[in-house]
């Protein structure tokens, strides 16, 4: 207990020390961004105007309630103090709306996206992997190749492969947007239906990266647990070669576990630019329009969000291995 103790705290150290740096860089970056946001607000509201003294006052006004005016380590406490009580301000880009009103409408389009076809891809992947290293064979010839040409491709290209073929070709599903732009959200079954049909694109140039990945990873790892001492032994023994693989794809899921909490920690800042390029409705096209408005407020929660799930992921992680393999608990006694 006391080497787990030892392992527990220096993990949290390191996951605090991560996280104020990227903390303060969350807060710098978008800062240093060329432009004055501002002025793009005022441009837009004083259209017409010609007195530049309102001009002015109305510039004013707006850096006051930003708070762009004041010196930069000003601006810094009173963003410590407005995320720790999940105040994020308002959005520059689509001001009068707040910024956690935006992430809220959203952060439910990525997760509805990205969280099911995280799980499929992994699903699928593992399958074809075992399968390829039980079966080998003609199977696992077609399925290697096959597996290793489709996870060395950029998610952009998959969303572009998927768009010109099943989109622009073939016209069997629209090739942007998450729902028509002719309808108004509801729970009518034209929009529902609407809804479907638009995240069929996206979903699947997710989907078909993660098969990839997770079936090279799992067919690997099986592999060397079809060759372990224990399967050996277990076979001369006269067990039943079903009760054996049980146990070698079970122990072979370990790792792959580990991939679908990072993957699913990481859901939010992954596969983004699929969302970019079908104009999906999500964080993606959230965080492309805060960065062209110089929307600085917006792309510090935004990325705040991301960098937080991911350290948590980290962290569960680290701690959980501690649990599950002694080998560490061990390491930190000596």
């Amino acid at each position: 207990m006391k080497g787990y103790r030892k392992y527990f705290l220096n993990k949290l150290l390191w996951f605090l020390i991560t996280f104020v740096c990227a903390f303060l860089l969350n807060f710098i970056l978008p800062r240093l961004m060329p432009g004055d946001p501002v002025a793009a607000i005022v441009s837009r509201l004083a259209q017409g105007m010609s007195n530049t003294t309102g001009v002015q006052a109305i510039y004013q006004q707006y850096a006051d309630l930003f708070g762009t005016n004041k010196p930069m380590v000003e601006q810094f406490f009173i963003y410590v103090r407005n995320v720790f009580r999940g105040d994020f301000g308002f959005s520059f880009a689509q001001y009068p709306r707040t910024v956690a009103d935006v992430i809220k409408s959203s952060i439910v389009w990525t997760a509805a996206l990205q969280f099911p076809a995280i799980i499929v891809g992994w699903l699928i992947g593992n399958t074809l992997g075992a399968l390829a290293a039980y079966l080998k064979g003609g199977f696992d010839k077609v399925l290697m190749p096959v597996s290793i040409f489709v996870s060395n491709f950029p998610p952009f290209g998959m969303a572009v492969i998927l768009m010109v073929i099943f989109g622009v070709s073939l016209k069997w599903f629209p090739t942007s947007g998450g729902y028509g732009f002719d309808l108004i959200p509801s729970f009518s079954w034209s929009f529902i239906w609407s809804v479907i049909v638009h995240y069929q694109l996206p979903f699947w140039s997710i989907v078909l990266i993660a098969i990839g990945g997770q079936a090279i990873g799992m067919r690997s790892m099986s592999i060397y647990e079809l060759n372990a001492d224990y399967v050996k032994y277990s076979r001369f023994m006269g067990i039943k070669d079903r009760k054996i693989v049980g146990y070698v794809f079970r122990n072979a899921m370990l790792p792959q576990i580990t991939g679908l909490a990072l993957s699913i920690g990481t859901m939010v800042g992954g596969a983004l630019v699929a969302e970019i390029i079908f104009s999906y409705p999500g964080l993606g096209s959230t965080i492309l329009t805060a960065v062209r408005g110089g929307d600085y407020p917006l792309i510090s929660a935004t990325t705040l969000i991301i960098t937080i799930m991911v350290l948590i992921a980290n962290f569960v992680i680290e701690i959980s291995y501690g649990f599950i393999d002694p080998r560490i608990k061990a390491a930190q006694s000596d």
